[in-house]
């Protein structure tokens, strides 16, 4: 990766209420579940410092005193700073927000959702995104369609079925790389992908980056425990910590 590709600094947004999570985000925020014992957040922090991110600002909301208080007793393997959203701003806003306070505004930047568990090469797509000159890329996913599906041929004949497969379309998965020009671009508040990114489709300065490797949002008990087993891991409940 050439030089002019690397990005230093990161925005996670960790201000979600969980709701489907529930109990488990009664008393934790949704980044700070846990998968095969390590929370999520660490787990994106870890990853974002091997790919060569210095600094990294959290976004926070619900339970923010929680995951602050996670943050600044575990060592991490970067600068973190928190920022709290003192009313739900949506995901664009919290881009927004967070976004402000990165210590090189100049500079392009990642952000996460906090509840994707993942594992591909970001410098590839911060390459990818240079390349194509583009104000914002997406990393797209192909997550398993819960259901099976039938094959059939020319005639209409059953031919075999095939257990969870792959999407064949991709989708957005919450990871994206931004050029310094985004900020302008996001709402104060709302949803980034239903304003921003319409708008950057249109102008066609915004890329797609296709995900290969490991990927999965944690979105429900059922998330939990597959991907403790995807990722071989033995299949356990989370622990609910009190507060």
């Amino acid at each position: 990766m050439t030089s002019h590709a690397r990005v230093r600094q990161a925005v996670v947004l960790a201000g979600g209420q969980g709701s489907r999570l529930k109990p488990y985000t009664d008393t934790r925020p949704k980044p700070m579940i846990e998968i095969a014992g390590r929370c999520i957040i660490d787990h994106q922090l870890e990853w974002l410092a091997e790919a060569g991110v210095t600094d990294v600002v959290v976004s926070a909301g619900h339970l923010h005193e929680v995951l602050i208080e996670h943050l600044n007793a575990t060592t991490q393997p970067l600068r973190v700073a928190t920022v709290v959203e003192n009313q739900p701003l949506g995901r664009g806003g919290g881009l927004k927000y967070a976004g402000k306070h990165l210590p090189a505004p100049g500079e392009a930047w990642y952000g996460l959702n906090g509840d994707i568990w993942t594992r591909f090469d970001l410098g590839a797509m911060a390459a990818y995104h240079a390349e194509r000159e583009a104000v914002a890329t997406i990393g797209l996913a192909r997550p398993r369609i819960p259901w099976g599906v039938v094959e059939l041929d020319e005639r209409g004949r059953v031919t075999d079925f095939i257990e969870a497969p792959l999407s064949p379309y991709p989708i957005n998965g919450g990871i994206y790389v931004f050029s310094r020009d985004v900020l302008d671009l996001l709402p104060d508040t709302g949803d980034h992908e239903r304003s921003t990114f319409p708008l950057l489709a249109k102008q066609r300065r915004l890329a797609g980056f296709p995900i290969e490797g490991y990927w999965r949002a944690i979105d429900t008990a059922k998330d939990i425990r597959e991907a403790a087993r995807e990722l071989g891991a033995v299949t356990a409940p989370p622990r609910v910590h009190s507060v």
